[in-house]
């Protein structure tokens, strides 16, 4: 079936994206290998709020009494903290499927890779294979956990963000590597929870892309919790041999030796630009981006490129911006259906951005 517009990956800029292009007239496609809704709803910004949600109630509980409420011991139970935060996200992801549905886009579950122009080949889970075309496809393929060579993750004593979210018990210490959203976010939520946290960063400060102020004030918060932050370090090597782990760290003092029972690795995301077959198609990349120009076009005419692929802000909402100017930058001839043949008015023509012809 050919398509005027497939989106690979549905994410919050892939399925933003795709709802707009079906608004527009064009018939819409979305590829996804895992869950509606991409990394964002299932294993990022929804569940992790959620998790922090819970720590929060958590926190007000045990100091209930200084609200005038009287509550007797309060525990946190770790399994429906997390039981809880994988419903959210479920829940969530149900939603981008009923908007799917009320938009009409097909939704394609599988591994979409580009093989030639306006040609994709779509691997399922059970390895079968077939080839869907489009007039225009929009690149949403998001990004994934970096890895250090110093600390390779191996799903339990070192782990990233996806393995943190659904840990079977809750561990005694953890080293956080990283402190930035994803780093300090874990840090908050397993502190609260009763886990010894030391953070690790490499830089001056934490939160580094934030303020001074915040920084500051947020570093200041964490200690007050008894979180240990070590600033200006570096993790030299993870040993996992023994029962937990041991991570040697460079200091502005000298080398260290910390122990825990496991270790995040929260150093940064990188963008999934690899096997969706850039190359076949000359689509030029730096530095493991996606290179776009103002309206999200690559240099291939008909290839769009959105969100985290593109390694710019890597943010939910940026995401879902560039979809919509993506799916609004598709060139409108080809959407006008015999339905639609009719003289733009002034507000149209300013929200399609085209122009009226005689």
């Amino acid at each position: 079936m050919a398509y005027d517009v497939i989106v690979i990956g549905s994410g919050p800029g892939g399925y933003p994206a795709a709802i707009r292009a079906s608004q527009l007239g064009f018939k819409t496609a979305i590829i996804e290998r895992e869950s509606l809704g991409g990394i964002c709803l299932n294993w990022g910004c929804i569940p992790t709020k959620a998790l922090i949600k819970s720590a929060q109630v958590y926190e007000y509980a045990k100091h209930a009494a200084d609200y005038g409420i009287e509550l007797q011991n309060p525990t946190a139970n770790f399994d429906g903290v997390i039981k809880r935060s994988r419903g959210v996200a479920d829940k969530m992801s149900k939603g981008v499927t009923f908007l799917m549905k009320k938009n009409k886009i097909d939704v394609i579950m599988g591994t979409g890779k580009l093989i030639a122009p306006g040609k994709l080949e779509i691997t399922a889970a059970d390895g079968s294979k077939k080839v869907e075309e489009a007039k225009n496809i929009i690149i949403a393929t998001g990004g994934r956990a970096r890895q250090l060579p110093s600390m390779p993750v191996d799903g339990k004593k070192i782990i990233a963000y996806r393995e943190a979210m659904v840990l079977p018990t809750k561990p005694k210490s953890m080293i956080v590597c990283g402190s930035g959203a994803i780093g300090s976010e874990f840090a908050y939520f397993y502190n609260s929870m009763g886990c010894k946290i030391t953070i690790v960063e490499f830089m001056p400060k934490i939160v580094p892309v934030e303020d001074d102020d915040i920084s500051k004030e947020l570093e200041k918060q964490f200690k007050k919790q008894g979180i240990d932050i070590m600033t200006s370090s570096e993790v030299l090597s993870v040993d996992t041999s023994g029962e937990g782990v041991k991570a040697k760290v460079k200091t502005p003092t000298g080398e260290v030796t910390l122990e825990a029972d496991i270790l995040l690795s929260a150093v940064g995301v990188v963008a999934n630009v690899e096997n969706i077959g850039l190359e076949a198609l000359g689509i030029k990349t730096d530095k493991g981006k996606i290179i776009v120009d103002a309206y999200q076009q690559t240099n291939v005419p008909g290839i769009y490129a959105i969100g985290d692929v593109t390694a710019k802000l890597m943010l939910a909402h940026v995401a879902e911006s560039m979809g919509i100017i993506a799916a609004e930058t598709i060139p409108h001839d080809s959407m006008i259906r015999p339905i639609q043949r009719r003289a733009p008015t002034r507000s149209r023509i300013r929200l399609l951005g085209i122009s009226k012809r005689k």
